[in-house]
């Protein structure tokens, strides 16, 4: 991808030792992730039949370095792969391919997000649905910039922002940029050409959240659902889904993106910032079904999985069958 050429980051395409799995009777067909994957460069797309879904790695946790957060995300994508490799199949008409990873070199992190930019740009401007695999949740401020590039010259083109986090992730930059600032950088950025974003937190955690973040999210109309409510019961669900309608009706496009911090740590151990205080893989599953009937959503990420301090596997699963459910789920 010549876009590259000139940016201080590597791209390494999809490997085949990050997808292998049980062996299974080749007369019943694929059975298991492995064996369906497709694998990409992404100078190939141009040559390839249509693709449905590619999954994109974001290799960095320079990020999470600068604040402060423990290091590791950077293995998340591969590990990740590895775990999803295992999962049974159970779509059959989507063309869903591994299109590889980003990697930050040199603790250059803005030159990994740009390159991480504009592969999501690309995948968009050819009707592919990407799903980012992270890494810090600093590659949220990359992928909102390539999907704002991609979707430029349509006539609708306003993006809304659900993000499902235990934290606003709305800082100021003092001296640089981190995992902690990409949503204040989208804010202030679309400001400079008289543009808005609408930006919806689900899981807040006040115990997380310094009083300046809140008051900052109220300066920039940012909207939010505490973590006390989202329960997985039918009636919290419902609030908080005619919470968001208003919301979804008034975006032409939704970018979902999922810090794994924002789940319990009963449930992901293995991020930069645990929590016990988090939700249940349950309501994300039942809040992502319900944002997917919108027919909005144009991309999701998934960040923040740290294999250094994962317990059995248990963070990574909950990725693998996160990224399932997406591509199950999704009818875009």
């Amino acid at each position: 991808m010549r876009e590259l050429n000139n940016i201080n980051t590597d791209y390494e395409s999809a490997q085949r030792v990050c997808w292998t799995g049980r062996k299974s009777n080749p007369d019943i067909g694929n059975q298991y992730w492995y064996q369906k994957i497709e694998l990409y460069d992404i100078s190939d797309l141009k040559n390839k039949e249509k693709l449905d879904i590619a999954i994109l790695g974001y290799v960095c946790d320079e990020g999470v370095r600068r604040n402060l957060g423990r290091v590791g995300s950077a293995q998340g994508p591969r590990v990740l792969r590895e775990r999803l490799a295992k999962l049974p199949v159970h779509f059959d008409n989507k063309h869903v391919a591994d299109v590889g990873d980003i990697i930050c070199i040199d603790k250059d992190m803005e030159s990994c997000q740009l390159a991480f930019s504009k592969v999501i740009g690309l995948l968009i401007s050819k009707r592919i649905f990407p799903i980012a695999i992270g890494g810090g949740h600093d590659m949220a401020y990359g992928h909102f910039m390539g999907i704002r590039d991609a979707i430029k010259n349509r006539p609708k083109r306003k993006i809304g922002i659900i993000n499902f986090d235990a934290h606003f992730d709305l800082r100021s930059i003092e001296r640089k940029s981190n995992s902690g600032t990409p949503f204040n950088q989208i804010i202030t950025e679309l400001e400079k050409s008289n543009e808005t974003v609408d930006y919806f937190i689900i899981g807040i955690q006040r115990q997380s959240n310094t009083k300046k973040l809140f008051e900052i999210a109220k300066e920039y109309q940012v909207d939010y659902a505490i973590n006390f409510e989202c329960e997985s019961s039918n009636e919290e669900m419902k609030l908080l889904q005619q919470r968001l309608i208003p919301f979804i009706e008034s975006n032409d496009y939704l970018y979902i993106t999922i810090d794994l911090d924002g789940f319990s740590s009963a449930y992901a151990p293995g991020v930069s910032a645990p929590s016990s205080l988090g939700f249940t893989p349950y309501f994300v599953f039942k809040m992502l079904l319900f944002l997917f009937n919108s027919k909005k959503v144009i991309s999701c990420d998934i960040a923040e999985l740290n294999p250094i301090y994962d317990r059995d596997d248990l963070t990574a699963n909950l990725a693998a069958k996160l990224v399932d459910f997406i591509v199950m789920n999704n009818t875009n």
